[in-house]
């Protein structure tokens, strides 16, 4: 399941928004229009949520049970050092030049400094973690979002994130590019399950709420992507 990097004060916020226009799109026309695929994103979603339910989630409570917190935000930091080339090059390519040079130097520093990304020195030095991939360079150069996209294993994206996927992963991700197919395979897990660990107390929140998972995900996906792509200053819809 593809996620995101979210602070978890951003992630409870985001919660608590999805949550309130989750209720409100339930409350009228079912069909939502940013949504045509809905019957075959609902059944890849319960393939997904099986896939989760049967693997996924047991192996992060697994991997956050037996590995200490320290080396759990180790590996995060690592992955998210990794991940900062996707950014700084996504960067440029929007022409945010000067995010792009602070970017430039998180990655330096924490490559460096941060023992190759381990310890998360930049942050710490006012050079915050940024967010941006292809699908966002895209959407800032006037490309729609188009149809809502539920993908096997990855999750919820929608048209042109799914194309921004495909293009940071062939070019951009470190991890996918690595040439030696055990290291490339055994990261690749590793950085999965991380991440689904940073999520299980997202999804326990979303278990506990008495909706629909599938419209509550959906809504938050795409709030947030918004959001990004409009660097959190998104314009108001006329209605």
């Amino acid at each position: 399941m593809r996620t995101q990097h979210m602070r978890p004060s951003s992630l409870s916020v985001s919660l608590f928004c999805a949550l309130a226009l989750a209720g409100c799109a339930s409350s009228g026309d079912p069909r939502d229009p940013r949504d045509p695929l809905e019957p075959m994103n609902r059944a890849v979603h319960v393939f997904n949520e099986e896939l989760d339910r049967v693997l996924l989630k047991p192996v992060a409570q697994g991997y956050q049970t037996v590995v200490p917190g320290f080396a759990r935000t180790s590996v995060r930091n690592f992955f998210a050092n990794l991940n900062d080339v996707t950014v700084l090059a996504n960067d440029i390519l929007q022409l945010k030049l000067e995010r792009g040079s602070r970017d430039f130097m998180r990655l330096a520093i924490n490559s460096s400094l941060g023992l190759f990304g381990l310890l998360d020195v930049a942050s710490e030095m006012g050079l915050q973690k940024q967010n941006e991939d292809f699908g966002q360079t895209l959407g800032r150069w006037g490309v729609g979002p188009g149809p809502y996209l539920v993908l096997p294993l990855l999750g919820p994206s929608s048209v042109r994130d799914g194309i921004g996927y495909y293009v940071d992963a062939e070019y951009t991700d470190l991890v996918r590019r690595h040439d030696d197919v055990p290291v490339r395979n055994a990261a690749t897990a590793l950085r999965v399950v991380s991440r689904r660990a940073d999520l299980l107390e997202a999804v326990r929140a979303i278990e506990a709420a008495a909706i629909d998972p599938y419209e509550f995900t959906r809504e938050l996906y795409l709030e947030r992507r918004r959001t990004l792509v409009y660097d959190g200053n998104p314009p108001r819809d006329e209605e």
